[in-house]
């Protein structure tokens, strides 16, 4: 059985350029979901599990509102904030699975695309490691060529990182090969790019058996990248900026064009 849902295989880049310069480069792979297409995925493939135990699994308690079985509702809730009408929308999810139970997604991005296939809109759903997760709401004004879209930083990511920053995203949707690059900038200019970059394999056992072999306790080694990273930033001597508790753990900006927030 072949299904709209599938993996990307490729690398994580990361390149900071000051005050310290530093880069890094991680091999990973990541699910393009459907949301309308997991619990047959759930029933269909042994090694996966939507909100159950599985050698991979996707909870909906980690992404979204945190409400099980609400994840599509949440979304659809989100699209008509922006103005967007979700019905008759096909809305797939890119993001890191639980393996082994075990998962952190620094970002998750959801392609909205309408009944006729046209990309409506893009949802950023930025986590960091306090348990806070902020999504972006951005409508797509055209559908030709790579998409950018651009943003204010609403919540605390890193310690290395100011909190006034700006996000500009550049994204090629997935089709044969996906790409997420993501610019950081502040007052004095680029700070940061992150960015992934992955080629599509279809979504079944046999593939996730071959991603279990070749990239092993992936999502520990996301977590424990994160953190030896941070380590060598620091030992390079760059600023730390302390952690400010968000007013809500769980929060949403509908961004409309040219970054405007809307009100």
């Amino acid at each position: 059985m072949s299904f709209a849902s599938a993996i990307y295989a490729g690398h994580v880049v990361h390149v900071r350029h000051r005050p310290k310069q530093h880069k890094l480069r991680y091999s990973v792979f990541s699910l393009l979901l459907d949301l309308d297409e997991m619990p047959v995925l759930s029933q269909t493939l042994r090694l996966f599990g939507h909100n159950r135990r599985a050698v991979y699994s996707v909870h909906d308690k980690d992404h979204g509102d945190g409400v099980e079985g609400g994840l599509r509702r949440w979304a659809d809730e989100k699209l008509r904030e922006a103005g967007l009408e979700p019905t008759g929308m096909r809305i797939r999810m890119l993001c890191y699975p639980r393996i082994l139970g075990y998962v952190f997604n620094p970002l998750t991005v959801y392609f909205c695309h309408a009944a006729d296939g046209r990309l409506a809109a893009i949802l950023y759903e930025v986590c960091n490691t306090f348990k806070e997760r902020h999504t972006y709401v951005i409508p797509v004004s055209a559908d030709d060529g790579p998409v950018r879209h651009q943003c204010a930083k609403e919540m605390y990511v890193s310690p290395f990182i100011p909190m006034d920053c700006t996000y500009n995203f550049s994204i090629q949707p997935p089709e044969e090969t996906v790409s997420i690059n993501i610019g950081e900038t502040d007052s004095e200019g680029a700070l940061l790019f992150a960015g992934f970059s992955g080629k599509r394999r279809d979504l079944s056992d046999g593939s996730l058996l071959r991603m279990l072999l070749a990239y092993p306790l992936m999502t520990l080694k996301v977590m424990g990248g994160i953190h030896w990273e941070a380590l060598r930033l620091w030992w390079k001597g760059t600023p730390i900026y302390r952690h400010t508790p968000a007013a809500n753990p769980v929060a949403t900006s509908i961004i409309l064009h040219n970054g405007i927030k809307k009100s």
